[in-house]
Formats: C-alpha cells, structure tokens, sequence
C-alpha cells in the first residue's frame, strides 16, 4: 500500500496543473495566483498576469460594472456566484474576446477576515458560437415556415 500524498502538495498539483483557469486575486482585485489554465485561455504567462488587476481579462465595456461588484463582494463577503455560474465575456492577450463561464470562491485568511476570490474558469467561446448559429439557423426556419403557411 502506498502512503497517501501530502494534502497541501497535492492541491497545488492539481490547481497548478488543471486546465480550466484557476485565478486569485486579493481584496483590492489584484491577481496573486495565476495557473497554467489561465496562461492558455488568456495567452498570458504567469510572470506577466501577477500583480496586475483584474481588468487584464476584463472587456473595456465591462469593467465599471465589473469593480463595483467586485468591491460590493469584498465589502460584504457574499456572492451569488459561489454557487451559480456566470457566463461573461472574457479578453485574451492578443485582444480577442472570448466567453468564459466561472464560479468564485471566497477565501478567508486563517484569521477568517476575507482575503480575496479565486475563480474557477473555462473557456466555452466553441460552444457559445455554436449556439448562436442553431438560434440564428432556427430563426430562419421560423422565417421560411411563416413564409409558406402565408
């Protein structure tokens, strides 16, 4: 029987090696944890993404709204989106938008006091562009359907 692996080294193997981003950021939206995940969905290396604020992935349109939830979050430490998913769109290095979709955890200090949110994060653009071309494929069925039954 082999010993079972230490508990701390095992998360940070799996955080570190997981495909879906897996990002921290402190109180003040700053990004402190930065996953292999999130260098292949965002196209940033590690090196580049820590220190830096949120706003590096968020859509220029967005991001108002985005830091008012964020600092709403951190001041109540409550958040809807613990437990549903939120579908959003994302930015990526080079510029392109994608669609992500992500739960957030909020982590506590060992003192309980609210350190910040880490988020669990997939990229779904393939499936999203998927499913606005059967809408967009049905409405134009609709369309026909309406056209021959006139």
């Amino acid at each position: 029987m082999t010993s079972p692996l230490p508990t701390a080294w095992l998360c940070q193997q799996i955080v570190a090696e997981a495909r879906d981003a897996v990002i921290f950021a402190d109180t003040e939206g700053i990004i402190r944890l930065w996953n292999r995940g999130a260098e292949e969905i965002f196209g940033h290396p590690a090196a580049a993404a820590l220190g830096r604020p949120l706003d590096l992935i968020i859509p220029e349109f967005l991001r108002e709204r985005h830091n008012q939830g964020y600092r709403r979050v951190m001041a109540t430490g409550r958040s809807k989106y613990s437990r549903d998913l939120l579908a959003v769109p994302a930015l990526r290095q080079d510029g392109a938008q994608i669609s992500v979709e992500f739960t957030i955890i909020l982590v506590q200090d060992p003192e309980g006091r609210l350190a910040g949110a880490a988020a669990i994060i997939r990229d779904v653009t393939d499936r999203w562009r998927k499913d606005q071309e059967l809408h967009q494929r049905l409405a134009q069925l609709e369309a026909r359907l309406t056209e021959l039954s006139s």
